[in-house]
């Protein structure tokens, strides 16, 4: 039996190949006298295959049938195109119609809004936009693995279920077997958790730092790469209440450690994506964001400034801008804030040492008394990337750190076990996954990096 060949593969053939099978889906097809033109696409890369059916095969009438979207297996000769566009071209001795596909085909040759493929995100990766879109989703996983793997990091599972709220913003999905109509109760009227699943309240995980933080306290460098949740009731272009974050940790390893790998990280992955997906990069570049080539190399070329919070305050202010929310000392920064600081600054910035007041437990304070080791990344049209700080490895410090956010440091007894046993300053930062998607594809909105977005009100699909 032979075995089918991708259409990419195809179209990179060194040389004539016969006899080929591809498959895959139609996108169009037109008759001339005596044969079809038939444009196939299997999603291996952007370019379509052009097969010639010729009258004479033996379900022809079938063939002139074919209409976008049904699906076929194609066995014929690889040969040089006569035509413009491709090098290569297969003349089909057999085609087989696998699944045909009527007029109600929603994805007909013709421009669809970003909005309307939403509503169809079942079909939407069979477009030209989206297609690429996936692609370098998944290239930009494997290339973040590889980074790691390629400088001695250890992958951990963190757990996705969990009963502690690593951000404290108090933004969680309940995991719970209670039944909503009938809760048992406590002898006060309080819902008794005691009889769930888990004897406990538990949510879906916000973040896997503080695992990862207890595994590199006995394996030195691991990273995090899954999945976490927030339940925050947004519907801006850039949050999603299910995405994707790569959450190193490192012992043994200060500030200055943390920033240069977030530094390298994003330069890495720019430099990966530029050689491995330049046909999907030219794509976006085209149709999505005309300025997208010119601002990864912006990244990539330039050196990333490190700002402190209190000069980036001052930056803000004596600009002379005028920015929809306000900027003072002690508030955080919004994303136009830091838009402004790496575009007018003309390369990348690594801002540092916020105040302790608007960060969380788990970060390293200074001697100062008032700030924090916390660093943020920030690139030009998305602002921040990347968010991390130096961990508080300090015993006393951390239970003061935990009281004054209002935490038990009774809950973190396993956290803060690690300072009690051979404590080490360690650091670790969270990488974005979609945002870093949404940096190297110029695609606006969050929704569209994801295959299947979960927002408020929308869990469709």
């Amino acid at each position: 039996m032979l075995s089918p060949t991708s259409v990419k593969d195809a179209l990179q053939s060194a040389a004539p190949v016969a006899p080929i099978q591809v498959q895959g889906w139609v996108r169009t097809r037109r008759d001339s006298k005596d044969f079809s033109f038939i444009e196939l696409n299997d999603g291996s890369c952007l370019r379509n295959l052009q097969i010639i059916a010729e009258n004479w095969l033996p379900n022809y009438a079938d063939v002139q049938h074919l209409t976008t979207g049904a699906s076929i297996i194609v066995r014929g000769e690889l040969v040089a195109s006569q035509g413009k566009g491709q090098n290569w071209e297969v003349v089909a001795d057999k085609i087989d119609i696998v699944g045909g596909a009527d007029d109600t085909y929603p994805l007909q040759k013709k421009g669809h809004t970003p909005e309307f493929l939403r509503e169809i995100a079942h079909l939407r990766p069979r477009s030209n936009l989206f297609g690429c879109v996936f692609r370098v989703r998944s290239r930009l996983a494997f290339a973040i693995h590889q980074f790691f793997q390629e400088r001695g990091f250890i992958y951990v599972h963190t757990p996705i279920i969990t009963g502690s709220d690593c951000e404290g913003a108090g933004e969680l999905f309940r995991v719970t077997t209670i039944d909503a109509k009938n809760p048992p109760r406590t002898q006060s009227g309080e819902i008794d958790y005691a009889k769930d699943f888990f004897l406990r309240p538990t949510y879906l995980t916000v973040s896997g730092q503080l695992e990862a933080e207890a595994f590199a306290s006995a394996l030195s460098k691991v990273y995090t790469f899954g999945p976490t949740f927030r339940a925050e009731n947004s519907n801006t272009s850039r949050h999603s209440n299910e995405f994707w974050m790569i959450e190193p940790e490192m012992a043994f390893c200060d500030l200055n450690g943390n920033m240069d790998l977030a530094e390298e990280i994003v330069k890495y992955l720019i430099v990966d994506l530029r050689e491995n997906c330049a046909e999907e990069l030219g794509l976006f570049a085209k149709f999505v964001d005309k300025e997208l080539l010119a601002r990864l190399d912006f990244v990539f070329e330039r050196k990333f400034r490190r700002i402190p919070y209190t000069e980036a305050i001052e930056l803000l202010k004596k600009s002379g801008e005028k920015f929809e929310f306000p900027v003072e000392y002690g508030l955080n920064l919004q994303s136009e804030h830091e838009r402004w600081l790496t575009e007018k600054q003309k390369c990348p910035v690594t801002v540092f040492n916020y105040p302790k007041e608007i960060k969380p437990f788990y970060m390293r304070l200074n001697d100062d008394g008032k700030t924090v080791t916390a660093m943020d990344l920030l690139v030009p049209g998305i602002g921040e990337i990347v968010g991390g700080s130096q961990r508080e490895e300090r015993l006393e410090v951390l239970e003061a750190n935990m009281r004054r956010h209002k935490m038990d440091p009774a809950d973190y007894k396993w956290y803060l076990d690690l300072r009690r046993y051979g404590t080490v300053p360690h650091s670790g930062f969270g990488l974005g996954f979609e945002r870093m998607l949404m940096f190297v594809t110029g695609v606006s909105n969050i929704r569209d990096v994801i295959p299947f977005a979960r927002t408020p009100g929308s869990a469709e699909f």
